[in-house]
């Protein structure tokens, strides 16, 4: 597959040269050589743009049948996730309608109103009733999509306090990720970079003299009780991250030197979710890759049976090992949530 990714790049370089090539010699002015299309020339360039849409078209139906399977608009784990997947889902259905549309037409024009010997163009100085027409259809076709899309976003963003959402603070650094609990108290202390005392292993630079913050709870993986609407802030140490969460539908950078915040509720358990079928189809297939590498991974000490689990990932390029940089995050129960918590420490506990 690489040789033929090769190939195709090269044949595809050398073509555009080509063209380059082709476009210099014809803008040179003055020179004796000008070239003139013949009406041969223009039909081999019109039948070739009905040959360029029918292969728009074979790619995009082959796309279907082997690529167009999204099991990740299946799998949503979020209460606002089926009406984001829906948003898209529209989205995509519009831009394929009019993508088909308009490169038929394009393409077809091009064919039958090609260039021949003895006939005029026919063309429109002015015609207020086109204009008219693709100025209102885009707009009103944008301006539903828009509206709909900040209705949705407004449903995600405005977080209803009086839920009494759980309060979880997602601190970002290269290359990695923390969490933190506000504890029985819900709140989380207050917290700076300029506390950060590694030598106390106070990394996340909270308040030890904060009364709040003397029940919270670091932690290196994210526990989640399902049904519970909880409230996220994420802060940076020291460049832009992004807190990615896929199956949860949820994105939101974090800054340094500012606080962001992002709430969902999550609605089917780690468990649950990997008795999904697209989600075992998928973990069978990743432990059918694994095994074809099965040397590499036992020698570096890997586990060689995937199982799924949810990550918090980061979406922004932000440094040499931001493609490892996740954190595994547990959806359960509200009984097994209050056992795992149990089990952590507390902040001033956590210290040396």
């Amino acid at each position: 597959m690489t040789t033929l990714l090769i190939f195709i790049i090269v044949l595809f370089v050398a073509v555009a040269m080509w063209q380059m090539v082709k476009i210099f010699d014809l803008a040179q002015v003055g020179a004796s050589n000008n070239q003139v299309a013949t009406d041969k020339d223009n039909t081999f360039n019109g039948y070739m743009m009905i040959g360029f849409l029918i292969f728009i078209y074979a790619i995009t139906i082959a796309s279907f049948v082997y690529l167009g399977d999204l099991p990740l608009m299946s799998n949503s784990a979020s209460e606002h996730g089926p009406g984001l997947d829906s948003l898209m889902v529209i989205s995509m259905v519009v831009i394929f309608i009019v993508q088909t549309i308009t490169q038929f037409l394009l393409h077809y024009f091009a064919y039958k109103y090609k260039g021949e010997k003895g006939r005029k163009a026919l063309f429109y100085a002015d015609n207020n009733t086109l204009e008219a027409i693709w100025t209102i259809i885009p707009v009103i076709v944008l301006a539903g999509l828009i509206i709909y899309g900040l209705f949705t976003w407004n449903d995600i963003m405005n977080i209803d306090e009086s839920e009494d959402p759980m309060v979880v603070e997602l601190y970002a650094q290269q290359f990695n990720w923390k969490a933190r609990y506000g504890g029985d108290d819900n709140v989380l202390g207050k917290a700076n970079v300029r506390l950060i005392d590694l030598d106390r292993a106070n990394i996340l630079g909270v308040d030890e003299d904060d009364p709040n913050a003397q029940d919270d709870v670091i932690v290196t993986e994210l526990h989640l009780p399902v049904g519970r609407p909880v409230l996220f802030k994420m802060r940076s140490q020291d460049v832009l991250h992004s807190a990615y969460m896929p199956h949860f539908r949820a994105q939101m950078n974090c800054v340094p030197g500012m606080v962001t915040q992002f709430g969902f509720t999550p609605t089917v358990t780690t468990a649950e979710m990997r008795q999904n079928p697209d989600i075992q189809d998928k973990v069978a297939n990743i432990n059918a890759l694994r095994l074809e590498r099965k040397a590499e991974i036992e020698e570096a000490g890997q586990d060689l049976n995937y199982q799924f689990d949810y990550l918090l990932l980061c979406n922004k390029i932000c440094g040499k090992s931001h493609y490892n940089m996740q954190m595994k995050i547990v959806v359960e129960t509200q009984e097994e949530f209050d056992t795992w918590m149990a089990e952590q420490k507390t902040f001033p506990n956590s210290l040396n």
